[in-house]
């Protein structure tokens, strides 16, 4: 790379000169020209190979007093050093140089280029100096890059670690309360709960799963509400087929619906009708969650806390994961009916190649 960016210079330096001395009659061959100028920039070529890979950390860490009481007599010394090669080895095609002695023509090249080369030397110099100052930037860049990463990991870590006690917390009361009336079916309850568990457990530390495993996890979340709430509960699952290979983060969608069942669905005596749906929204992958109750005025009349560890824990989760790229909204429709809508970046790195499809093992006969 050195050797081609200083035969380049060479090249440019040749034509100019050949121009030159053309334009007042001077007659000299092109490829005198070239071989002068390619011979000049190679040695200079040596020279930056020589200090890139020997002396790269000497340049790297002088400074101060060091520059001027050892670089720059080294400037010196390499610069007479280049010229010195130069007079021994160049083709004399300048005929009025031909009948002096290799001193003269030494002398007379130092005159004309000692200062110049001096300067190339600084600027080679300079420049990897710059090149390593850069490099520097990048690698306390990316550290700062990983460290950041690992810290986004250990926040992630930390909220699902308090998601999961909070589920099991809220699923183990459900269990208990069922303990009274009915004990094969508290006992059922109980092997579902054991395959969510193994479910998480599977996950082991992973921050993002499949769609498809997230739902296979709502999915046996809400058999387990159903055996609670009995004939009181009706739920809808429609997820398209194009979206299961996708990747969303881990227990995206059971706190949503866990919040759907405790301040909604639980509060109205005659039961009510819970709704899940995802599928892609343009650029987006949309969750929609809508269950009947009594809207938001249970939540409102908690105060300020009244989104309770769930949903808390989501809106902190996706601003981790996707920053200012995801959305989540929770509203009252009409009626009592509430919207939770969660849109996040459509990840389809996994996606299958098949075409959408509306219904699947996910759907349960009914629309949202």
């Amino acid at each position: 790379m050195f050797l081609a960016a200083w035969l380049i210079l060479a090249f440019l330096f040749a034509m100019q000169e050949y121009l030159g001395l053309r334009s007042t009659n001077y007659k000299i061959l092109l490829s005198s020209e070239i071989i002068g100028w390619s011979l000049h920039f190679l040695l200079w070529g040596a020279v930056t190979q020589l200090l890139w890979s020997y002396f790269w950390d000497r340049i790297q860490s002088v400074s101060g007093w060091k520059l001027l009481t050892r670089l720059l007599p080294i400037s010196i010394c390499v610069s007479i050093l280049q010229e010195v090669i130069y007079v021994a080895t160049f083709p004399l095609f300048i005929t009025p140089l031909r009948s002096w002695t290799y001193l003269e023509r030494l002398s007379y090249f130092l005159r004309a280029e000692l200062v110049t080369n001096i300067a190339i030397f600084w600027t080679i110099f300079l420049l990897f100096r710059g090149v390593g100052y850069y490099q520097k930037y990048r690698e306390r860049e990316m550290a700062s890059s990983r460290l950041e990463t690992q810290l986004v990991s250990a926040q992630l870590r930390a909220l699902r670690m308090q998601l999961n006690p909070h589920f099991l917390f809220n699923t183990m009361n459900g269990i208990s309360s069922l303990m009274r009336s009915d004990v094969e079916a508290a006992d059922e309850m109980l092997e579902r709960l054991s395959r969510l568990l193994r479910m998480t457990l599977d996950r082991g530390d992973s921050l993002q799963v499949r769609l498809e495993e997230e739902m296979d996890f709502v999915t046996t979340y809400l058999s387990i509400q159903a055996m609670r709430f009995g004939p009181r509960l009706r739920y809808d699952v429609n997820v398209s087929n194009d979206v299961l290979e996708c990747t969303v983060p881990t227990m995206i969608l059971q706190p949503v619906v866990e919040n759907a069942y405790i301040h909604g669905i639980s509060r109205c005596p005659e039961g009510g009708y819970l709704c899940i749906e995802a599928r892609r929204q343009d650029r987006h992958l949309m969750f929609r969650v809508r269950n009947t109750g009594r809207g938001l005025e249970t939540l409102q009349a908690d105060g300020p806390a009244r989104e309770g560890i769930g949903i808390a824990n989501i809106r902190a989760r996706l601003e981790l994961h996707y920053g200012a790229e995801q959305s989540f909204t929770l509203r009252e429709i009409s009626g009592g009916e509430v919207e939770a809508i969660i849109l996040l970046p459509f990840d389809n790195s996994l996606a299958s190649n098949h075409e959408p499809a509306t219904r699947n093992a996910y759907d349960s006969g009914g629309g949202c």
